[in-house]
């Protein structure tokens, strides 16, 4: 009962920071600026601790990072939208990891135990997969992987990288609002359709080689091992 308990508080608490976020009122481009007018050469690094506050809310990462380039440029604001992304997954992950880890590996059967020890050995990649294939939530991918027996040091270099082309490619949209003609947009929408490409290339790759037993052996993953019981 106290591990359903601690998964509950978890799922309560996610539920609680959204609603609260979501009934500030809506954004605007004049807002954004209003926010952040007077902060001078504090700017990029208030943004920063607002932007990673936000994460865990399930406040959406591709609006935050618009609104880095709408304040800042897309030179500037991409630098800005990667290290207010990793560090608010970072703060989503360990919320996570210190609330229900402990719940999962309590409650967890064999099937769930083979999962977690299969993310578990593959780590980086796992977690790097998981933010360039298309479709998968990234607020949902920070909360799992605090689940998981990933490392923190791990899963912020994975998401840093996985999460810096589409970073680019939004903050350039930010900052050319007004001009969605320009070069940079196009650059952003072309980083957008190649992501989307290679994140179902790499994750249709690496689906086959989970379900691809190794050699001499019957199975080699978790799905794998649950196909092969009769």
């Amino acid at each position: 009962m106290r591990a359903l308990a601690r998964l509950a508080y978890l799922g309560v608490l996610i539920v609680g920071a959204f609603v609260l976020v979501a009934s500030t009122g809506k954004l605007s481009s004049d807002r954004i600026r209003d926010w952040m007018d007077g902060y001078g050469v504090l700017g990029p690094l208030i943004f920063i601790a607002v932007s990673a506050c936000l994460t865990p809310a399930l406040f959406p990462g591709p609006l935050l990072a618009g609104a880095a380039g709408l304040l800042f440029g897309t030179w500037l604001g991409t630098p800005i939208a990667i290290v207010s992304a990793t560090l608010g997954a970072m703060l989503a992950f360990s919320l996570s990891r210190w609330i229900a880890h402990d719940a999962v590996v309590e409650l967890q059967g064999p099937r769930l135990r083979a999962l977690r020890e299969w993310i578990g050995r593959r780590g980086f990649l796992s977690v790097l997969y998981a933010r360039i294939v298309p479709g998968v939530p990234y607020s949902l991918v920070n909360y799992a992987a605090g689940l998981s027996p990933v490392a923190l040091r791990t899963f912020a270099a994975a998401t840093a990288l996985g999460c810096a082309p589409r970073a680019f490619a939004y903050t350039a949209l930010g900052g050319s609002l007004d001009d969605l003609g320009s070069p940079e947009a196009f650059a952003a929408f072309a980083v957008l359709i190649i992501m989307a490409l290679v994140g179902a290339l790499a994750a249709r790759r690496d689906l086959r080689s989970a379900r691809a037993p190794a050699p001499g052996t019957a199975t080699s993953s978790p799905a794998a091992r649950s196909a092969g019981r009769p």
